[in-house]
């Protein structure tokens, strides 16, 4: 064979070794979207709320809440008027979505994961004894809310009440958000992770209806501008 043909060959064998390998190539590398590998319980999870997501949205629920509270306790020390129905909605809110259903999520379904684990567990013992007063303080600010604030020592005692409400809070939601919800989803694994979301979801919709957290944070929007407050842009510093 002279040399022309020699390397006429080696160009045909050298063409059909690199075709031989991207194909190998392609078929060993899968994708990009195969390539990702998919989390524990992340099938079809797109734009579901995780618990973790969940629990928190709620909480701010709660804190806009202690926004009318606060706005109801600048009143009461200033001797301008409360409306009755806008505080007793109010306090209707916390009893109905953070006491009776967010509060039973976290008593059913995470304390006791974070006690059987032996995680967390002095700060569950204080969560726990703090959803039962303020139970207690709801209870009372009910009461309270229903009574002729005409005297000073009415107004005093309702607003003293919603104080020790949202100095309870702050720092309980604060530290749940900031310890105990970002602990969950290492404690309980991917997919019981992903179940527990599934769960909170039925039970929303037994105890809330449908779309229960949108109308909860329609309602209290309704509040805030019964109050004067709803204008975010006014609490801007100048």
């Amino acid at each position: 064979m002279n040399n022309d043909g020699l390397l006429r060959r080696t160009l045909v064998l050298a063409t059909s070794s690199i075709g031989m390998s991207a194909v190998l190539g392609a078929c060993a590398r899968p994708g990009a979207a195969a390539r990702e590998p998919k989390q524990d319980g992340g099938a079809g999870e797109g734009d579901e709320v995780t618990p973790g997501e969940d629990l928190m949205r709620e909480h701010g629920v709660l804190r806009r809440v202690m926004f009318l509270y606060d706005e109801a306790i600048r009143r009461l020390d200033g001797h301008e008027e409360v409306p009755e129905d806008v505080l007793l909605s109010a306090a209707g809110v916390v009893r109905r979505v953070i006491e009776d259903y967010h509060e039973k999520l976290e008593e059913d379904f995470l304390f006791p994961r974070f006690e059987r684990a032996g995680k967390h567990t002095e700060l569950v013992v204080v969560l726990r004894r703090q959803h039962q007063a303020g139970r207690l303080v709801t209870a009372d600010v009910l009461t309270l809310a229903r009574e002729p604030l005409r005297e000073q020592a009415a107004r005093r005692r309702l607003a003293d009440r919603l104080r020790a409400f949202n100095r309870m809070y702050r720092p309980h939601a604060a530290r749940e958000d900031t310890v105990l919800f970002p602990a969950l989803r290492a404690l309980v694994g991917g997919k019981a992770y992903a179940e527990l979301g599934e769960q909170f979801e039925d039970k929303e919709h037994r105890m809330l209806g449908e779309g229960g957290f949108e109308k909860a944070v329609a309602e209290v929007t309704e509040l805030e501008a019964a109050l004067g407050i709803a204008d975010l842009a006014s609490f801007t510093p100048t």
